[in-house]
């Protein structure tokens, strides 16, 4: 592990380096937060493994097809030093990239990623706009609409939580709590 998967300084100078849009920069940061408290749980590196949450889209807007995003991505990270579990962490959260989500890090990297774009679609639906409101409930009927946030797979949020072996109910709230402690910096 080098210094730099664990450095959030420098993590975040690629995103922002890659990464311009508002709405993707908050969303790496609320899978990143996610993640993070997932890494506090598990007694995981909580730094390396925010760090991979906060890259896992950083080349999405500049290679957003499945042909560049995130093979685009690991290229770069590669020739940058970042080992290869950091990298295939990142490949493994795009299910068609072939590379398999086989320890904890990439399970959890998939398990929160559509849920905390989700959760973010959510509160900003919600009254006030924040994610103090969100409730278990309101994402799971949210979920069931298939108009709402449509581009977000529900059937990822659901394979995610399985591939941890937690409910999905305790899922989404141990997310939705961890975006709540993070409001400020998310944003919601």
């Amino acid at each position: 592990m080098s210094d730099k998967t664990v450095d959030r300084g420098y993590c975040l100078s690629i995103l922002k380096e890659y990464t311009k849009s508002d709405s993707l920069l908050k969303h790496a940061y609320a899978v990143e937060t996610c993640v993070c408290a997932y890494a506090r749980k598990f007694g995981e590196d909580e730094n390396y493994w925010g760090n991979v949450a906060l890259l896992h889209d950083f080349d999405y807007e500049m290679y957003p097809t499945a042909e560049g995003h995130p093979f685009k991505g690991s290229e770069i990270l590669k020739e940058k030093g970042f080992d290869e579990n950091f990298r295939n962490a990142i490949l493994s959260h795009a299910s068609y990239s072939g590379v398999p989500r086989n320890n904890l890090l990439s399970k959890t990297l998939f398990a929160c990623d559509e849920l905390a774009g989700f959760i973010t679609a959510v509160t900003y639906v919600r009254p006030n706009k924040t994610v103090a409101e969100v409730e278990i409930k309101s994402v799971k009927k949210k979920m069931k609409d298939k108009a709402f946030a449509r581009t977000v797979s529900r059937e990822d949020i659901i394979n995610g939580a399985e591939g941890l072996g937690i409910p999905l109910d305790e899922h989404i709230g141990f997310c939705i709590n961890a975006m709540k402690e993070n409001k400020e910096e998310l944003g919601l």
